[in-house]
C-alpha cells in the first residue's frame, strides 16, 4: 500500500461520493477509481458498497480507514519532524551584560533556548551599560541586558521582572556595618566609591537630594568587582547594585540596603531597525514568552 493511495482512499470515505473525491483530489473520476480497483485487489477484500449516489464502507473498509488515518497521522508527523530537523539552529549569540540580580534570569533564559536550540551558543561580554550600548550600535552585540536609567531611543526592549536593590558596602568594622540600614546623611559624611555611568550618577544624585552636592566623593569606577577591593582596603564606602556583587566575601565586606530603599530596573535590548540573525531573532522570540521576562516591552 503506498501511502498517496490511502490518502485518496480516506478522501472517498469523507466524501462518499467518487466525483466529489476526484474534484477535491484534483484528478479525474476514471483515475480515482482505476486506484481504488487497485488497493481493493491488492489487499483481497471490497472496501466500498457502491450505490447509485452515495458510496459506503464494508467492514473491511471501516477497518482500513482507522489503520490508514494512523499510517498518514505518523507518516505527516514523520514529515514535519524531519523538516524540523533539517532546519536546526546554528550559530552564535552574542550577549552583553553588566554584572546584575537579573543575570540569573538571563541564565535560565538560555538554559530554555540552549535545550531547545542545541547547535547555538553564546558569547557573554560584561561592562556597562554605555559599553554595552556602543557594542551593539557596532554591531559586536546582539543583546544586551543593561541597567536602567539608560537611553533607549534606538533599540526595542523587554523590561525584566526583576528589581535591582542599591546597597552601602563597607568594611565588617566599618561603624555603619552595626546599622540595618545606611541614610543619606550618613553616607555624606563618608568618603565613597560611586559608579562612573553618568545616568546612574543622576540616578543616585536624586536620592541623595540636597546632600549630593557636598557629597566626598573621591573615587568612580565602572566594574563593581575592582570598586569593591578599594572598599575592602579602607578607601572609602561603596555605593553599589547588590547583585553586582554575588560572591561578596562577608569576613571581607558587608551590605547595607539605601533607607529609603532604592532600586533600578533591568531590560534584555537590541538594535531597533537593524536585522539579527537567525538565531538572535529565534532568542527575542524565545524570551519574550518566557517566566519572568516580559513584563513590559517596546
Amino acid at each position: 500500500m503506498e501511502l498517496r493511495v490511502l490518502r485518496y482512499f480516506l478522501t472517498v470515505a469523507r466524501e462518499e461520493n467518487i466525483t466529489k473525491a476526484a474534484e477535491v483530489l484534483h484528478m479525474t473520476q476514471p483515475t480515482l477509481s482505476r486506484q481504488l480497483s487497485q488497493l481493493e485487489e491488492e489487499l483481497g477484500v471490497r472496501l466500498f458498497e457502491r450505490g447509485a449516489r452515495h458510496i459506503t464502507l464494508t467492514n473491511e473498509g471501516v477497518l482500513l480507514r482507522r489503520r490508514a488515518q494512523e499510517l498518514v497521522s505518523l507518516a505527516d508527523k514523520t514529515e514535519r519532524e524531519l523538516a524540523a530537523q533539517s532546519e536546526l539552529m546554528e550559530g552564535e549569540i552574542s550577549l552583553g551584560c553588566g554584572v546584575l540580580d537579573s543575570v540569573a534570569v538571563l541564565a535560565d533564559l538560555m538554559d530554555s533556548f540552549s535545550r531547545l536550540n542545541p547547535g547555538v551558543t553564546f558569547e557573554v561580554f560584561t561592562s556597562a551599560a554605555d559599553v554595552i550600548r556602543d557594542r551593539m550600535d557596532r554591531g559586536l552585540t546582539d543583546v544586551g541586558l543593561l541597567l536602567e536609567p539608560v537611553s533607549m531611543d534606538s533599540y526595542e526592549f523587554i523590561r525584566l521582572g526583576v528589581r535591582e536593590s542599591w546597597m552601602a558596602v563597607m568594611r565588617p568594622d566599618d561603624p555603619l556595618a552595626a546599622q540595618e540600614s545606611v541614610t543619606a546623611a550618613d553616607l555624606a559624611r563618608r568618603e565613597l566609591i560611586m559608579p562612573l555611568r553618568e545616568a546612574v550618577k543622576n540616578e543616585l544624585a536624586s536620592w541623595f537630594g540636597e546632600l549630593y552636592p557636598s557629597l566626598r566623593i573621591r573615587y568612580t569606577s565602572n566594574i563593581s568587582t575592582n570598586a569593591a577591593i578599594l572598599a575592602q582596603k579602607g578607601f572609602g564606602i561603596l555605593v553599589v547594585i547588590a547583585g553586582s556583587l554575588p560572591f561578596l566575601d562577608a569576613s571581607k565586606l558587608v551590605m547595607r540596603p539605601l533607607s529609603p530603599p532604592l532600586s533600578s530596573t533591568s531590560v534584555l535590548a537590541w538594535k531597533r531597525g537593524v536585522p539579527l540573525s537567525p538565531a538572535a531573532t529565534r532568542f527575542i522570540e524565545h524570551a519574550r514568552c518566557f517566566p519572568g521576562i516580559g513584563k513590559h516591552e517596546n
